[in-house]
Protein backbone atom coordinates (compact mmCIF):
# COMPACT_ATOMS: atom_id res chain seq x y z
CA UNK A 1 0.00 0.00 0.00
CA UNK A 2 1.17 3.03 -0.84
CA UNK A 3 1.99 5.77 1.87
CA UNK A 4 -0.45 8.63 2.36
CA UNK A 5 2.43 11.23 2.12
CA UNK A 6 4.00 9.76 -1.43
CA UNK A 7 3.66 10.12 -5.19
CA UNK A 8 3.32 7.26 -7.45
CA UNK A 9 5.67 8.18 -10.50
CA UNK A 10 7.20 6.97 -13.53
CA UNK A 11 10.64 7.45 -15.16
CA UNK A 12 11.51 8.30 -18.86
CA UNK A 13 14.91 7.54 -20.16
CA UNK A 14 15.43 5.80 -16.49
CA UNK A 15 19.25 4.69 -17.52
CA UNK A 16 19.74 2.24 -14.44
CA UNK A 17 17.70 4.59 -12.26
CA UNK A 18 19.23 6.99 -10.31
CA UNK A 19 17.05 9.36 -10.01
CA UNK A 20 14.12 6.50 -9.15
CA UNK A 21 16.10 5.18 -6.78
CA UNK A 22 16.26 8.40 -4.95
CA UNK A 23 12.49 9.58 -5.23
CA UNK A 24 12.03 5.97 -3.19
CA UNK A 25 14.45 7.38 -0.63
CA UNK A 26 12.43 9.90 -0.03
CA UNK A 27 9.07 7.54 0.19
CA UNK A 28 7.99 8.14 -3.53
CA UNK A 29 6.35 4.62 -5.58
CA UNK A 30 7.78 4.11 -8.68
CA UNK A 31 5.42 2.69 -10.94
CA UNK A 32 7.31 2.43 -14.31
CA UNK A 33 11.15 2.55 -16.17
CA UNK A 34 11.08 3.51 -19.87
CA UNK A 35 14.59 3.64 -21.43
CA UNK A 36 15.81 2.41 -24.70
CA UNK A 37 19.46 0.53 -23.35
CA UNK A 38 18.98 -3.24 -22.83
CA UNK A 39 21.76 -3.40 -20.32
CA UNK A 40 20.41 -0.04 -18.42
CA UNK A 41 16.77 -1.36 -18.00
CA UNK A 42 18.24 -4.76 -16.33
CA UNK A 43 19.98 -2.71 -14.08
CA UNK A 44 16.78 -0.39 -13.14
CA UNK A 45 14.67 -3.72 -13.23
CA UNK A 46 17.52 -5.33 -10.54
CA UNK A 47 16.67 -2.70 -8.45
CA UNK A 48 13.18 -1.46 -9.04
CA UNK A 49 11.04 -4.67 -8.23
CA UNK A 50 7.71 -3.42 -7.86
CA UNK A 51 8.28 -1.27 -11.03
CA UNK A 52 7.50 -1.92 -14.37
CA UNK A 53 9.89 -1.69 -17.30
CA UNK A 54 9.66 -0.91 -20.90
CA UNK A 55 12.53 -1.75 -23.32
CA UNK A 56 12.40 0.36 -26.69
CA UNK A 57 12.10 3.87 -28.40
CA UNK A 58 9.57 6.09 -26.09
CA UNK A 59 8.37 7.38 -29.54
CA UNK A 60 6.88 3.61 -29.85
CA UNK A 61 5.29 3.46 -26.57
CA UNK A 62 2.03 4.10 -27.20
CA UNK A 63 -1.14 5.05 -24.69
CA UNK A 64 -2.43 1.61 -25.07
CA UNK A 65 0.69 0.18 -24.36
CA UNK A 66 1.04 2.97 -21.57
CA UNK A 67 -2.21 2.17 -19.92
CA UNK A 68 -1.34 -1.85 -20.16
CA UNK A 69 1.87 -1.39 -18.41
CA UNK A 70 0.19 1.05 -15.61
CA UNK A 71 -2.72 -1.19 -14.55
CA UNK A 72 -4.91 1.30 -13.75
CA UNK A 73 -2.71 2.95 -10.90
CA UNK A 74 -3.00 6.87 -11.15
CA UNK A 75 0.32 8.38 -11.78
CA UNK A 76 1.18 11.46 -9.37
CA UNK A 77 4.60 12.56 -11.35
CA UNK A 78 6.22 12.24 -14.26
CA UNK A 79 10.52 12.47 -14.10
CA UNK A 80 13.13 11.72 -16.54
CA UNK A 81 15.84 13.14 -18.43
CA UNK A 82 16.58 12.86 -22.56
CA UNK A 83 19.62 11.85 -24.02
CA UNK A 84 22.09 15.19 -22.92
CA UNK A 85 24.86 14.65 -25.67
CA UNK A 86 22.52 17.11 -27.49
CA UNK A 87 22.90 19.92 -24.83
CA UNK A 88 26.49 19.24 -23.24
CA UNK A 89 28.93 22.37 -22.57
CA UNK A 90 31.30 19.24 -22.27
CA UNK A 91 30.53 17.52 -26.10
CA UNK A 92 29.62 19.63 -28.99
CA UNK A 93 26.25 20.50 -28.25
CA UNK A 94 24.14 21.43 -31.06
CA UNK A 95 21.03 23.23 -31.32
CA UNK A 96 19.71 20.91 -33.96
CA UNK A 97 20.53 17.93 -32.85
CA UNK A 98 17.93 15.84 -32.98
CA UNK A 99 18.02 14.22 -29.52
CA UNK A 100 16.88 18.11 -28.16
CA UNK A 101 13.62 17.51 -29.86
CA UNK A 102 12.86 14.25 -27.65
CA UNK A 103 11.56 16.25 -24.14
CA UNK A 104 8.15 16.86 -27.31
CA UNK A 105 7.87 12.52 -26.13
CA UNK A 106 8.07 13.32 -22.16
CA UNK A 107 5.66 16.02 -22.77
CA UNK A 108 3.54 13.68 -24.91
CA UNK A 109 3.46 11.33 -21.82
CA UNK A 110 2.62 13.84 -19.55
CA UNK A 111 -0.53 14.73 -21.35
CA UNK A 112 -1.66 11.34 -21.56
CA UNK A 113 -0.84 11.13 -17.91
CA UNK A 114 -2.11 13.93 -16.44
CA UNK A 115 0.21 14.11 -13.15
CA UNK A 116 0.27 16.59 -10.26
CA UNK A 117 4.22 17.07 -10.88
CA UNK A 118 6.55 17.12 -13.32
CA UNK A 119 10.95 16.58 -12.64
CA UNK A 120 13.28 17.28 -16.03
CA UNK A 121 16.52 16.64 -15.56
CA UNK A 122 19.80 17.40 -17.68
CA UNK A 123 22.75 19.08 -18.06
CA UNK A 124 23.54 23.06 -17.27
CA UNK A 125 23.91 23.25 -21.45
CA UNK A 126 20.65 23.55 -21.10
CA UNK A 127 20.63 26.63 -19.73
CA UNK A 128 23.39 28.03 -22.18
CA UNK A 129 22.52 30.89 -24.27
CA UNK A 130 22.38 28.99 -27.23
CA UNK A 131 19.61 26.60 -25.98
CA UNK A 132 17.33 29.95 -25.09
CA UNK A 133 15.03 28.77 -27.70
CA UNK A 134 14.79 24.95 -26.02
CA UNK A 135 14.20 26.40 -23.23
CA UNK A 136 11.39 28.73 -23.77
CA UNK A 137 9.36 25.72 -26.12
CA UNK A 138 10.27 22.84 -23.41
CA UNK A 139 8.40 25.62 -20.79
CA UNK A 140 5.78 26.84 -23.43
CA UNK A 141 4.68 23.12 -24.02
CA UNK A 142 4.08 22.59 -20.24
CA UNK A 143 2.42 25.67 -19.11
CA UNK A 144 -0.20 25.21 -22.10
CA UNK A 145 -0.82 21.87 -20.43
CA UNK A 146 -1.39 24.15 -16.68
CA UNK A 147 1.56 23.88 -15.33
CA UNK A 148 3.72 26.49 -13.27
CA UNK A 149 7.27 26.34 -14.15
CA UNK A 150 10.55 27.01 -13.10
CA UNK A 151 14.24 25.36 -13.58
CA UNK A 152 17.31 25.65 -11.36
CA UNK A 153 21.18 24.43 -11.29
CA UNK A 154 21.75 22.49 -8.58
CA UNK A 155 24.93 20.98 -7.52
CA UNK A 156 24.76 17.88 -5.87
CA UNK A 157 27.51 17.99 -3.24
CA UNK A 158 25.36 20.26 -1.90
CA UNK A 159 23.44 17.72 -0.73
CA UNK A 160 25.67 14.83 0.76
CA UNK A 161 26.77 13.45 -2.42
CA UNK A 162 30.70 12.89 -2.71
CA UNK A 163 31.14 14.36 -6.24
CA UNK A 164 30.78 17.73 -7.95
CA UNK A 165 28.00 17.44 -9.93
CA UNK A 166 25.89 20.20 -11.36
CA UNK A 167 22.80 19.01 -13.26
CA UNK A 168 19.45 21.32 -14.26
CA UNK A 169 16.13 20.84 -12.67
CA UNK A 170 13.14 22.23 -14.75
CA UNK A 171 9.96 21.62 -12.46
CA UNK A 172 6.36 21.97 -13.11
CA UNK A 173 3.22 21.70 -10.41
CA UNK A 174 -0.39 21.91 -11.43
CA UNK A 175 -1.80 23.47 -8.14
CA UNK A 176 0.97 25.03 -5.99
CA UNK A 177 4.61 26.98 -7.38
CA UNK A 178 7.66 25.25 -7.97
CA UNK A 179 9.86 24.84 -4.75
CA UNK A 180 13.79 23.64 -4.79
CA UNK A 181 15.70 21.89 -2.35
CA UNK A 182 18.12 23.94 -0.06
CA UNK A 183 21.54 22.90 0.18
CA UNK A 184 22.07 20.86 3.33
CA UNK A 185 26.19 20.00 2.81
CA UNK A 186 28.97 22.27 2.04
CA UNK A 187 30.16 26.13 2.42
CA UNK A 188 26.51 27.16 2.24
CA UNK A 189 25.11 24.66 5.20
CA UNK A 190 25.82 23.36 8.45
CA UNK A 191 27.03 19.83 7.36
CA UNK A 192 30.28 19.79 5.56
CA UNK A 193 30.43 18.42 1.92
CA UNK A 194 31.21 14.16 2.02
CA UNK A 195 34.66 13.06 1.01
CA UNK A 196 35.79 10.68 -1.65
CA UNK A 197 37.77 9.07 1.52
CA UNK A 198 34.60 9.04 3.11
CA UNK A 199 32.49 7.46 0.29
CA UNK A 200 35.02 4.65 -0.18
CA UNK A 201 35.47 3.45 3.21
CA UNK A 202 33.13 0.83 2.80
CA UNK A 203 31.77 -0.76 0.14
CA UNK A 204 29.83 -3.82 1.13
CA UNK A 205 26.35 -4.27 1.19
CA UNK A 206 23.75 -4.79 3.76
CA UNK A 207 24.38 -8.82 3.08
CA UNK A 208 27.87 -8.60 3.16
CA UNK A 209 29.01 -8.61 -0.17
CA UNK A 210 30.36 -6.22 -2.28
CA UNK A 211 29.06 -6.07 -5.90
CA UNK A 212 30.80 -4.34 -9.17
CA UNK A 213 34.01 -4.23 -7.75
CA UNK A 214 36.48 -6.41 -9.53
CA UNK A 215 39.73 -4.95 -8.48
CA UNK A 216 41.41 -6.87 -11.71
CA UNK A 217 39.29 -5.60 -13.86
CA UNK A 218 40.53 -2.02 -12.75
CA UNK A 219 44.11 -2.90 -14.00
CA UNK A 220 46.39 -0.19 -15.90
CA UNK A 221 47.59 -2.33 -18.64
CA UNK A 222 50.15 0.02 -19.16
CA UNK A 223 53.29 -0.70 -17.03
CA UNK A 224 54.68 3.04 -16.94
CA UNK A 225 51.56 4.43 -16.24
CA UNK A 226 51.26 1.86 -13.31
CA UNK A 227 55.05 3.52 -11.82
CA UNK A 228 53.79 6.81 -12.96
CA UNK A 229 51.05 6.70 -10.39
CA UNK A 230 53.25 5.48 -7.62
CA UNK A 231 54.12 9.33 -7.33
CA UNK A 232 51.35 11.12 -8.19
CA UNK A 233 49.48 12.07 -5.18
CA UNK A 234 45.57 11.74 -4.09
CA UNK A 235 44.14 14.90 -6.19
CA UNK A 236 46.72 15.55 -8.29
CA UNK A 237 47.22 14.66 -12.44
CA UNK A 238 50.24 15.24 -15.20
CA UNK A 239 49.04 18.20 -17.45
CA UNK A 240 51.89 20.80 -17.82
CA UNK A 241 55.57 19.70 -17.85
CA UNK A 242 55.87 21.30 -14.19
CA UNK A 243 53.38 18.78 -13.12
CA UNK A 244 56.21 16.25 -14.92
CA UNK A 245 59.19 17.50 -12.81
CA UNK A 246 57.42 17.65 -9.60
CA UNK A 247 55.80 14.58 -9.51
CA UNK A 248 57.81 12.25 -11.49
CA UNK A 249 61.88 10.70 -11.61
CA UNK A 250 63.16 11.91 -14.87
CA UNK A 251 63.20 7.87 -16.04
CA UNK A 252 59.27 8.12 -15.97
CA UNK A 253 59.27 11.33 -17.95
CA UNK A 254 57.26 11.35 -21.27
CA UNK A 255 58.27 11.21 -24.62
CA UNK A 256 57.06 14.44 -25.83
CA UNK A 257 58.64 17.78 -26.62
CA UNK A 258 56.65 20.15 -24.25
CA UNK A 259 57.29 23.28 -26.42
CA UNK A 260 55.35 21.76 -29.83
CA UNK A 261 52.07 20.56 -27.76
CA UNK A 262 49.78 23.60 -28.19
CA UNK A 263 49.36 25.83 -25.13
CA UNK A 264 52.36 23.48 -23.93
CA UNK A 265 49.76 21.24 -22.42
CA UNK A 266 48.17 17.78 -22.98
CA UNK A 267 45.02 17.79 -24.27
CA UNK A 268 43.43 16.27 -21.73
CA UNK A 269 45.00 15.61 -17.80
CA UNK A 270 46.93 12.44 -17.94
CA UNK A 271 46.92 10.19 -14.52
CA UNK A 272 43.90 12.09 -12.96
CA UNK A 273 43.91 10.90 -9.36
CA UNK A 274 40.64 11.13 -7.37
CA UNK A 275 41.07 13.60 -4.18
CA UNK A 276 40.95 12.39 -0.84
CA UNK A 277 39.35 14.89 1.10
CA UNK A 278 37.04 16.25 -0.64
CA UNK A 279 34.38 15.33 -3.30
CA UNK A 280 34.95 13.87 -6.76
CA UNK A 281 35.20 15.50 -9.82
CA UNK A 282 31.82 15.20 -12.23
CA UNK A 283 32.20 11.25 -12.56
CA UNK A 284 32.13 10.42 -16.05
CA UNK A 285 30.82 7.43 -18.69
CA UNK A 286 34.23 6.64 -19.73
CA UNK A 287 35.95 4.10 -16.83
CA UNK A 288 39.50 5.45 -17.80
CA UNK A 289 38.67 9.08 -16.89
CA UNK A 290 39.72 8.71 -13.02
CA UNK A 291 42.20 6.64 -11.05
CA UNK A 292 42.08 5.28 -7.81
CA UNK A 293 43.47 8.19 -4.72
CA UNK A 294 46.23 5.75 -3.43
CA UNK A 295 46.21 2.48 -5.84
CA UNK A 296 47.72 2.22 -8.65
CA UNK A 297 44.39 1.79 -11.14
CA UNK A 298 41.44 3.00 -11.87
CA UNK A 299 38.02 3.22 -10.12
CA UNK A 300 35.85 -0.07 -10.11
CA UNK A 301 32.20 0.56 -11.07
CA UNK A 302 31.15 0.31 -7.25
CA UNK A 303 34.21 2.62 -6.68
CA UNK A 304 32.46 5.13 -9.20
CA UNK A 305 29.11 4.16 -7.81
CA UNK A 306 29.80 5.50 -4.60
CA UNK A 307 31.07 8.84 -5.73
CA UNK A 308 27.49 8.94 -7.38
CA UNK A 309 26.05 8.11 -3.96
CA UNK A 310 24.48 4.95 -5.11
CA UNK A 311 24.51 2.75 -1.90
CA UNK A 312 26.12 -0.57 -1.75
CA UNK A 313 23.58 -3.04 -2.43
CA UNK A 314 22.78 -1.07 -5.89
CA UNK A 315 24.06 -3.82 -8.71
CA UNK A 316 24.79 -2.63 -12.21
CA UNK A 317 24.10 -5.33 -15.05
CA UNK A 318 25.87 -5.75 -18.22
CA UNK A 319 29.82 -4.64 -19.98
CA UNK A 320 32.62 -2.72 -17.69
CA UNK A 321 32.18 0.03 -20.36
CA UNK A 322 28.04 -0.65 -20.41
CA UNK A 323 28.22 -0.39 -16.39
CA UNK A 324 30.28 2.59 -15.97
CA UNK A 325 28.04 4.38 -18.95
CA UNK A 326 25.31 3.92 -16.55
CA UNK A 327 26.66 5.40 -13.75
CA UNK A 328 28.18 8.11 -15.64
CA UNK A 329 24.65 9.39 -16.58
CA UNK A 330 22.69 8.43 -13.68
CA UNK A 331 21.36 11.88 -11.34
CA UNK A 332 22.61 11.37 -8.10
CA UNK A 333 20.31 8.95 -5.60
CA UNK A 334 21.01 11.59 -3.23
CA UNK A 335 20.40 14.31 -5.00
CA UNK A 336 16.92 12.96 -6.35
CA UNK A 337 16.21 11.95 -2.76
CA UNK A 338 16.32 16.17 -1.74
CA UNK A 339 14.41 16.53 -4.53
CA UNK A 340 11.41 14.13 -3.46
CA UNK A 341 11.78 15.47 0.05
CA UNK A 342 10.86 18.82 -1.25
CA UNK A 343 8.34 17.59 -3.82
CA UNK A 344 6.13 16.48 -0.59
CA UNK A 345 6.09 20.00 0.76
CA UNK A 346 4.99 21.36 -2.56
CA UNK A 347 2.56 18.54 -2.67
CA UNK A 348 1.21 18.35 0.79
CA UNK A 349 1.70 21.87 1.65
CA UNK A 350 4.14 21.93 3.93
CA UNK A 351 6.42 24.18 2.04
CA UNK A 352 6.56 27.47 4.32
CA UNK A 353 9.02 29.16 2.23
CA UNK A 354 8.06 31.79 -0.26
CA UNK A 355 9.34 31.33 -3.42
CA UNK A 356 11.63 34.97 -3.71
CA UNK A 357 13.12 33.22 -0.52
CA UNK A 358 14.32 29.98 -1.50
CA UNK A 359 15.55 32.09 -4.35
CA UNK A 360 17.97 34.34 -2.00
CA UNK A 361 19.04 30.88 -0.40
CA UNK A 362 20.12 29.18 -3.47
CA UNK A 363 22.66 31.91 -4.21
CA UNK A 364 24.45 30.93 -6.99
CA UNK A 365 22.83 28.05 -7.89
CA UNK A 366 19.93 29.68 -8.34
CA UNK A 367 18.56 29.62 -12.36
CA UNK A 368 15.56 31.66 -12.59
CA UNK A 369 13.78 31.14 -16.12
CA UNK A 370 12.22 34.46 -16.42
CA UNK A 371 15.28 36.03 -15.14
CA UNK A 372 17.94 33.97 -17.11
CA UNK A 373 21.80 34.14 -15.97
CA UNK A 374 23.33 32.10 -18.97
CA UNK A 375 26.25 30.11 -18.86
Amino acid sequence: MKNKKSLSFIDLFSGCGGLSHGLEMAGHKCLLGVDVNKEAIQSFAANHHQAAVYLGDIKQLKEKNLKQLLKGQKVDMVVGGPPCQGFSTVGRGEVEDDRNQLFKQFVRIVKVTQPKVILFENVTGLVAKKNQLIMKQIFEYFEKLGYNMDARVLSAEEFGVPEKRRRTIIMGVKDGECIFPIATHGTRASKKAVTVKEALKNLKSPDGKTYNHDVRMAEVKKTEDRERLKFIPAGRCIRYQHDEKEFLPKKLWFDVNWKTLRENRFRQTRLQRLPLNEPSPTILTARTSYYHPIEPRYLTPREAAACQSFPNDFIFHGSQTAVFRQIGNAVPPLLARALGETVKNIVFKKGKKKKKEIDVLLGKNAFHYHEPTYL
